[in-house]
């Protein structure tokens, strides 16, 4: 018998010791729900339904081990089927949502457009938009940081993935991509749904909003076909692709459906990560002071790429961000055979939960797990195991491929930003919502002046 086909010998994930409507809670509350789902059953868990065909049993896993089972597997036992993953292709096919074997030879087709080297070319446009930016905030006096950094990321995604100066056009993507965000999440978390034929008033917002964000990709492509020799790098080199499983070129519908999923993941992260660096820094002012005297060591010229390794201290401070406000709170994956996770055995069909909002909280993991402590990172070397404890862009094959260019991008311009205004913070919290990535819930006011 070979080694795929010996049965799995494991003992079974423990039943959560949760109401109905508690289990339900945590399957709808991101952040928290998996850390509630721990410390009532342990780091791995089932929340099973009745009826099943309504509500398919799910599992919770808040353990770094349990993380590397569930998203360290190349082989695709653990997919991306779930509701989720499903009601996205809505938007269309992509990186993100495809099933494992299309999505292989998707991502060797886009892997290489994300190395470091392209990578620093489409990030140079953060600290010359955020230089703009931040000359206008000090202007007013007082801004709304949550607003504000979507602004700038919208127009960083213009410039260095679209080619297009988004301009004013940035303020009016930002709510349809909310829409958009808003509906996905919605639909799939309610256990009844309805067609996805019936012209419901969500589906006909959903439709507007996909249509108009369309369009501006549209727009970028024809563009860049235009244009060879512009600013458009990334759809260029994906005009240049071919399908790695065809050979044929790309359709600008294929194209289509990538770009969108870059701006839908380039928007809301990026720009919760600043807001929430800003926040936290316009709190401390001896801390913003370290990170404002490390960007002044450069000699007063706007930060670039060459410069990253000098800014060590601004690169802890986003790092300690994405710990405390993760872009994906929790990561979610369709088992598609038994798997061991965490030393349970895991059954096929069931939907498994990675609770990564909950692991960079738990205090067995990190020492005082809510305090905004980016030192922390300065001599810490996640290996192993560990290093599935800290999981901003997830883990494993099926990462965030634009990691690179996220890092890139918040880390110049925060340094753009703190080297040039002085941040006070107004508010005392940093409010949360997750219309689907973890962003920032209401305003979050601060006092921008010169430094």
């Amino acid at each position: 018998m070979s080694t795929a086909e010996r049965p799995i010998t494991a003992p079974p994930a423990p039943e959560a010791p949760l109401g109905v409507r508690r289990k339900l809670a945590a399957l709808t509350v991101f952040h928290t729900g998996p850390g509630d789902v721990a410390r009532a059953a342990g780091p791995v868990a089932l929340l099973t339904f009745r009826p099943r065909w309504l509500i398919p049993p799910y599992a919770m896993v808040t353990s770094p081990q349990g993380a590397r089972d569930v998203l360290g597997r190349a082989d695709g036992a653990f997919d991306k089927q779930h509701i989720m993953h499903r009601q996205s292709q809505a938007f269309g096919r992509n990186v993100f949502n495809l099933p494992h074997d299309p999505w292989v030879g998707r991502r060797r087709l886009l892997q290489p457009l994300f190395t470091r080297r392209h990578v620093a070319t489409f990030a140079g446009h953060m600290a010359e938009s955020a230089d703009t930016l931040t000359a206008e905030w000090i202007d007013r006096g007082v801004v709304d940081l949550d607003e504000q950094t979507r602004r700038l990321t919208l127009r960083v995604i213009g410039r260095s993935v679209f080619g297009l100066d988004l301009g004013e056009r940035a303020e009016q993507l930002g709510p349809h991509v909310h829409v958009l965000l808003g509906w996905l999440t919605a639909r799939a978390q309610r256990p009844v749904r309805a067609p996805g034929r019936l012209p419901t008033p969500a589906r006909h917002r959903m439709r507007r909003a996909l249509a108009a964000v369309r369009s501006v990709i549209d727009e970028a492509i024809t563009a860049a076909r235009a244009d060879p020799d512009g600013d458009a790098e990334l759809i260029q080199l994906l005009l240049q692709s071919a399908d790695p499983d065809t050979g044929r070129p790309l359709t600008d519908e294929q194209i289509r459906d990538e770009l969108l999923v870059f701006l839908i993941a380039g928007h809301d992260t990026t720009s919760t990560t600043l807001a929430y660096s800003l926040w936290a820094l316009g709190r401390d002012p001896g801390l913003q002071d370290r990170l404002a005297g490390e960007v002044a060591a450069l000699g007063g010229r706007r930060p670039s790429v060459d410069d990253l390794p000098a800014l060590a201290l601004t690169t802890r401070v986003i790092h300690e961000s994405l710990r405390i406000c993760p872009p994906a709170p929790v990561i979610v994956r369709s088992a598609v055979q038994d798997a061991v996770v965490g030393g349970y055995l895991i059954p096929a069909g069931t939907q498994v939960m990675v609770g990564v909002y909950a692991m960079h909280h738990d205090p067995a993991l990190w020492a005082d797990p809510d305090r905004f402590d980016p030192d922390r990172f300065a001599t810490l070397r996640l290996a192993g195991d560990d290093r599935w404890r800290y999981l901003p862009f997830g883990g494993g094959p099926r990462s965030c491929i634009g990691d690179h260019f996220a890092m890139l991008e918040a880390a110049l311009g925060l340094a753009t930003i703190i080297g040039t205004a002085r941040i006070d913070a107004l508010d005392d919290e940093f409010p949360i919502a997750l219309p689907f990535t973890l962003t920032a819930g209401g305003p979050v006011r601060a006092r921008i002046s010169r430094r």
